[in-house]
């Protein structure tokens, strides 16, 4: 188990589930926290975001049209979209993974 806490991060969507976690689970928080598990788990958790989020992304993108072409084309529209395709993924990420 320590092997897992020096080599694997937890980051942002790990620390995310793991308040939610806390303030709203207590008891799976605490069941996990005493079992050593805590950490590693939330890790897991980090990396099944990221995958999602980065995924989502990459779909939404493909079926409106946000291409490279536009970004060269047309840079602010690109960003505008790009920016609602992240803040959606964002909010599936959310609720499907962080606050579930």
């Amino acid at each position: 188990m320590l092997e897992d806490t020096e080599t694997r991060s937890i980051g942002i969507y790990g620390e995310r589930h793991g308040r939610y976690l806390k303030n709203y689970r207590k008891i799976v928080y605490t069941q996990l926290l005493t079992s050593g598990k805590l950490h590693s788990y939330l890790a897991d958790i980090n990396e099944q975001a990221q995958e999602r989020f980065e995924l989502l992304v990459k779909q939404f993108a493909e079926k409106e049209g946000v291409t490279e072409q536009l970004k060269v084309k047309n840079q602010m529209d690109w960003v505008g979209k790009m920016t609602n395709i992240r803040n959606r993924a964002m909010e599936n990420v959310n609720s499907e993974i962080i606050y579930n």
